[in-house]
């Protein structure tokens, strides 16, 4: 009996411990009318703009051609100037981003919804959209690149909030802009849509 209470008690404890050191969410709204314009052209990304993000991370917006994209932390110039990591259909991304944090408070990953045109309706005929959770990179001092790191259908896989926070977990901190590629993770639909990705030295 006493055997019985040790084992359970360890048991409890070890859940306890590994719960207490799991990684949390925090969340943040994006407003494009409060974001400051770092740039406007007619050509490539027709609007860069610098928005609030987790605390004092920011978060980099840019759209061009009905298309857009988001870095996150103190990105390099050359990563603001030349990065861009999107889909290939017109697409736009959620306000609402997702932040991992480790047990440390240290900033792992982005999670943003993105909703990706299916290019097969038409002007005439209401357009259908999938949905993708995005798993980003969060740039930092030491390493001043914010890039994709994997992808989630949100409307093939049931848990798909569940799978994108794993992906942010298990992947993010060893993730390399530029060497290591996004890949997809569980079930993906035809109206995912295909990504696109322009970042210094590499284009896909």
């Amino acid at each position: 009996m006493r055997l019985t209470a040790f084992l359970l008690a360890t048991t409890l404890a070890t859940c306890s411990m590994s719960l207490a050191q799991a990684n949390e969410s925090a969340y943040s709204e994006r407003d494009l009318d409060a974001c400051k314009t770092i740039s406007q052209t007619d050509e490539g990304p027709s609007v860069t703009l610098q928005c609030d993000g987790y605390e004092d991370v920011g978060v980099y917006f840019k759209e061009g051609d009905l298309r857009q994209s988001q870095a996150y932390g103190p990105i390099s110039k050359v990563w603001l100037d030349e990065a861009f990591e999107s889909f290939g259909p017109f697409n736009h991304t959620n306000a609402t981003i997702e932040w991992r944090l480790g047990t440390n408070g240290r900033l792992v990953a982005t999670i943003v919804r993105w909703f990706v045109s299916d290019p097969e309706t038409t002007s005439d005929v209401t357009t259908r959209y999938g949905q993708v959770l995005v798993v980003a990179t969060v740039a930092t001092a030491e390493n001043p690149t914010s890039c994709v790191v994997g992808y989630v259908d949100a409307l093939e896989n049931k848990d798909a909030n569940t799978l994108a926070r794993t992906v942010a977990d298990e992947e993010a901190l060893d993730f390399t802009c530029g060497v290591s590629e996004p890949q997809w993770h569980g079930k993906r639909g035809k109206l995912a849509g295909e990504p696109m990705r322009y970042l210094p030295g590499k284009t896909e």
